[in-house]
């Protein structure tokens, strides 16, 4: 077009200055004029060409700057210890003509990749947590990054040494730093963004004796989740259900990473998940999974256990209107959370877990005595309508056996079915013992097996009931658990948790002075790979400042011969307290036993002698 428009104006404007030659002479000058305009308008290509960077080098970091030392949790900002040029990349798009002739493009952008290498501080450091771009948080695993604790033998980055040559590349020994490899920039305004670290570091070497730990609280909803979950509060609103730490990240995952980078060797954990009951009167006492709000709705995923849905679980009970526990870990939660840990190379001892769910204020009938149960009591206070000892007690006739048994429940093995990572209860409906024990054997195969699995723990009010003088059914509950969990889970090591105080025997407080060996049956059983004991014996008996007992035996708490010596010595093994007045007293009744010589019996420290 403009071919034609200037071809035209030259020609008018040659014959108005030179006649009919110069009209000649501007009409070609003018086309000549018009097709130049008309390539850079509607020529075969448009070119474009996006905003680049002149200056490829980096910021600098601080000549001379000192070197952090930090223990705990602390964040950083570090320095820059090495980096190359910014990596410039160029692409070019070219696009064709459109149908209505206009012309075919080329669009050029470049972008720009950060390679450096920021030093944090003096090693040797557990690991980072939380990572801020420009006070932002981020997620670093969505990059390439390599993280050097700070030994002192850690080897050359790589990329450092591949660009630096073989020989050339500084180790950094004793300095904890992170490499960044090909660090997009492009979110970052096409510059280095202004980084800092939480660093984790033990205060000292404890952590790396640390072979096994408990995972609690056992009472989460979606807390075990490798995955974020979502709750949604409202039309555009939501917030984090289990990722308080990332967005991108769930909190198990963060706070795994954290404890495998603080405790090195770690080889084993128990999975807490807990189920909750609602009376100490076992023979009134349902056992279910519990959810901490009816009306949640959530987003990634939804809660399920053992067939219950969000709609048809009970509630946990509330604490000036908020829940007093948070819910059952969901199914695939734990299905998650099992998978993760046996990836991780950490041995899995599978706990099912029951909490007491009896709120204050309840007017249920106390075992113990009037009416109105303890709060939130220990489960190992479950025991008999009324408690052993007390006026009318089921305890050693057939009524206590009867209570028992409707604690435990129906629920068979043959009630259960696995489909994948699924489990389906078929039986009637029953809310016992039974029923919370067997789905998560069935769950726990779902997952691909576990590495020891507990029917039970602490339950010392229940082991202890007796339906005769020297028959107690529990225990015989406990063994026959014990083997239908073997049959669900034949790899897995079988056992019931004892309480420190029950684990040795029965020494019941009716006059007769009995020793009954109760637990010894399961203890024998081909089922029970192992002896179980939660284990809180009481250490010591310092007091604070000096006129007390045990400040003749030593000078310090922190005097470790001290502390070894009273494992198998002191309270539980050479003494014990007849009352709670004598404890405040310091007043030492000793451990013996006159008619047979034998004290090692009712020594709950003597571990050596029991066995």
């Amino acid at each position: 077009m403009a071919t034609v428009v200037l071809s035209y104006a030259g020609a008018a404007l040659g014959t108005l200055l030179g006649g009919p030659i110069g009209g000649i002479i501007g009409r070609a000058a003018g086309a000549i004029a018009g097709n130049m305009l008309d390539q850079q308008l509607f020529g075969s290509t448009k070119k474009i060409e996006g905003p680049r960077l002149t200056d490829l080098r980096v910021m600098a970091s601080e000549e001379g700057a000192a070197i952090p030392v930090l223990w705990g949790r602390m964040r950083v900002a570090g320095q820059v210890i090495w980096s190359t040029n910014l990596e410039e990349v160029k692409n070019t798009d070219t696009k064709k003509a459109s149908a209505k002739g206009g012309p075919k493009s080329k669009t050029t952008t470049y972008s720009y990749f950060g390679n450096f290498a920021i030093g944090l501080c003096e090693g040797e450091i557990d690991g980072i947590g939380r990572v801020w771009a420009d006070g932002k948080l981020i997620d670093i695993t969505q990059f390439t990054t390599r993280l050097y604790t700070g030994s002192e033998t850690q080897e050359p980055d790589s990329l450092i040494e591949a660009i630096e040559g073989e020989g050339a590349a500084p180790a950094y020994r004793g300095l904890a730093y992170i490499v960044f490899e090909k660090l997009p920039l492009e979110n970052f305004g096409n510059r280095l963004p202004q980084l800092s670290f939480e660093v984790l570091r033990s205060a000292n070497s404890a952590a790396n004796e640390v072979k096994a730990v408990s995972i609690i609280p056992g009472a989460t909803e979606f807390g075990y989740d490798t995955t974020v979950v979502t709750r949604v509060l409202g039309k555009g609103k939501s917030d984090n259900e289990n990722a308080h730490l990332s967005n991108e990240k769930s909190d198990w995952t963060i706070s795994t990473d954290q404890l495998q980078a603080a405790c090195r060797n770690l080889e084993a954990a128990s999975l807490v998940v807990a189920w909750f009951g609602d009376d100490l009167r076992c023979g009134n006492c349902s056992v279910r999974p519990r959810v901490d709000s009816a009306t949640k709705v959530t987003t990634g995923a939804q809660w399920a256990v053992s067939g219950l849905t969000r709609s048809t679980a009970t509630l946990v009970s509330t604490v000036d209107g908020r829940p007093a526990y948070g819910g059952t870990p969901s199914d695939r939660s734990v299905i998650h959370a099992i998978a993760d840990l046996k990836a991780r190379g950490v041995a899995v001892m599978f706990n099912p877990f029951l909490l007491m769910d009896v709120p204050q204020g309840n007017a249920l009938p106390n075992p113990y005595g009037g009416t109105g149960q303890s709060a939130y009591p220990w489960r190992g206070r479950i025991t008999a309508s009324v408690a052993p000892g007390l006026v009318s007690t089921p305890d050693k006739t057939a009524a206590a056996a009867t209570e028992i048994n409707a604690f435990l429940g129906v629920s068979l093995p043959s009630h259960f079915s696995v489909s994948g990572t699924t489990v389906t209860y078929s039986g009637p409906v029953d809310w016992g013992y039974r029923r919370m024990i067997l789905h998560y054997a069935n769950l726990c195969a779902g997952a691909g097996g576990v590495d020891a699995f507990l029917i039970g723990s602490e339950l010392r009010g229940l082991t202890t009931l007796r339906s005769d003088s020297s028959i107690y059914p529990f225990v015989a509950a406990l063994q026959q658990l014990a083997s239908e969990v073997k049959a669900i889970l034949p790899s897995a090591k079988i056992s019931y948790a004892a309480d420190w105080s029950e684990y040795f025997g029965h020494q019941p407080a009716d006059g007769t002075g009995d020793v009954h060996f109760h637990l010894d049956p399961l203890w024998a059983s081909s089922a029970a790979d192992f002896i179980g004991i939660d284990n809180y014996m009481p250490l010591t008996d310092w007091r604070d400042g000096d006129a007390h007992l045990d400040a003749v035996i030593s000078p310090s708490i922190y005097d470790l011969d001290y502390l070894k010596g009273r494992i198998a010595s002191g309270e539980g093994f050479d003494w014990y307290f007849a009352s709670d007045t004598d404890r405040q007293n310091q007043t030492r009744a000793p451990i013996t036993d006159g008619a047979y010589g034998k004290p090692w019996v009712f020594r709950f420290k003597d571990l050596k002698s029991w066995w």
